[in-house]
C-alpha cells in the first residue's frame, strides 16, 4: 500500500530533524515524506539539507500559505497522486520503529476504516488495576483492566454530572468529550476524533475533502473538524500499536490570550460540525462546561506555577464566550446559533 507522508512545520528546525531520524528508522519506510515549511527564515530547509534522509522533498511555503490547514492542503496538492494513504505528523513527534507498520497494516485490515490514529507513550497516564483497590469513580476512570486518574477539570464535572457519557475519542452531543485517549492494549478502538500529531487518512477522502482554513495559523481543533468531516466515508480508529513520542515544542504557539480565545471559539465551531441542531438541554450543558472550565482555569491564576499564563489564558476564554454567544463562528450551511 503506497503511502506519503506530510510533516507541516514552522520554525522547528531541530524537532523536524529529530522526527525525520525517527523515520528513517521505520520498518516500513514511506513511499515519500513532504516538508511543508512555514518557517520565516531558513534555518529548517539548511538543517534538513545536513542529512541525507531518503525520498524527502522539501517545500517552503509563501506567508499566504502558511498555517497549518493551508500548508497541509498544500502538501496534499504536492503528494503522489499514486499514493492510498496520506499520514500526518506533528513536527514535534519521535516515532517508534514501528509506528508506520502499524499504521498501514490497521488500514489493510479493514476497508471501511478512513481513519487511522497513534498513541502518544510519553502522555498516556493510564495504569492497570491493582488487586483489592477501590478506585472512586469521579476520581477515576476506568476501562477494561485499567484505570485513568482524572484531572480536577474531571472530577468537578463527575460530581457535577457533565462528564461525558461516551468512551474516549467519542464526542457527545454536548460536544466536551473525553480525552484521555486508551491504555496500550495493543488494540484498536472505534474513535470519532482524531489527533493532529498523529493521523493517517486514506487518499480518496481527499478528492472530496480538504482541512479547513477557518482554523487559521496555529489551527486549535482543526483536526477534530476534519475527522467528524470524514466520518461521512467510513470509521475512524485508533490503534494503540501505532506508538510515538509528542513533545510539545514551545516555539511557533499563540499566547495564552489568543489560545484561551481558540479554545472556546473553535470549540464551538467543532460542537456544531457534530451537531448543527443541539437540543435545549445539549446547548446548556456545552455553556455550562465552558463556564466551569474557565472558571478552574481562572484559578490557577491565582495558585498555579504560571499565574501570567493562566490568567491570560483565563481572560481569552471569557472573551470567546462572550464572542460566540453574539458573533458566533460562520459554518457553511449550518446554523448554531449563539444559544
Amino acid at each position: 500500500m503506497k503511502f506519503s507522508l506530510i510533516i507541516c512545520t514552522y520554525m522547528r528546525p531541530q524537532a523536524v530533524v529529530k522526527l525525520l531520524l525517527s523515520v528513517a528508522k521505520q520498518c516500513l519506510y514511506p513511499d515519500e515524506i513532504l516538508i511543508i515549511d512555514g518557517s520565516e527564515n531558513q534555518d529548517t530547509e539548511n538543517a534538513i539539507a545536513q542529512h541525507d534522509f531518503a525520498k524527502v522533498a522539501y517545500y517552503k511555503v509563501h506567508a499566504s500559505e502558511r498555517g497549518l490547514t493551508k500548508q497541509r492542503n498544500f502538501g496534499i496538492q504536492k503528494r503522489d497522486k499514486n499514493s492510498q494513504v496520506i499520514c500526518f505528523l506533528d513536527d514535534d513527534t519521535v516515532l517508534t520503529p514501528n509506528y508506520c507498520l502499524e499504521i498501514i497494516k490497521t488500514f489493510k485490515e479493514d476497508e471501511g476504516l478512513v481513519g487511522v490514529g497513534g498513541v502518544a507513550v510519553n502522555e498516556n497516564k493510564w495504569q492497570e488495576k491493582k488487586p483489592n483497590i477501590s478506585y472512586h469513580p469521579h476520581y477515576f476512570y476506568q476501562w477494561e483492566n485499567y484505570v485513568y486518574p482524572e484531572g480536577l477539570r474531571n472530577v468537578v464535572r463527575n460530581y457535577l454530572g457533565l462528564s461525558s457519557p461516551l468512551h474516549p475519542g467519542k464526542m457527545p452531543n454536548f460536544s466536551h468529550s473525553r480525552t484521555c485517549g486508551y491504555p496500550l492494549t495493543g488494540k484498536t478502538y472505534d474513535v470519532d476524533l482524531l489527533i493532529g500529531m498523529s493521523m493517517s487518512f486514506r487518499a480518496s477522502v481527499f478528492k472530496e475533502l480538504q482541512f479547513s482554513t477557518y482554523f487559521e495559523g496555529y489551527g486549535l481543533y482543526e483536526d477534530a473538524d476534519f475527522s467528524l468531516r470524514v466520518m461521512q466515508y467510513g470509521k475512524n480508529v485508533i490503534n494503540t500499536k501505532a506508538q510515538l513520542h509528542h513533545y510539545h515544542e514551545p516555539y511557533g504557539r499563540p499566547n495564552q490570550y489568543k489560545y484561551g480565545k481558540m479554545v472556546v471559539r473553535n470549540g464551538w465551531y467543532v460542537w456544531c460540525v457534530k451537531n448543527p441542531n443541539p437540543k435545549i438541554k445539549d446547548r446548556l450543558k456545552w455553556h455550562t462546561i465552558t463556564v466551569l472550565l474557565l472558571c478552574i482555569r481562572g484559578t490557577n491564576s491565582l495558585r498555579g506555577n504560571d499565574k501570567k499564563a493562566a490568567f491570560l489564558e483565563t481572560i481569552g476564554r471569557v472573551v470567546g464566550w462572550i464572542s460566540v454567544l453574539f458573533s458566533p463562528p460562520q459554518i457553511q450551511n449550518k446554523d448554531c446559533g449563539g444559544l
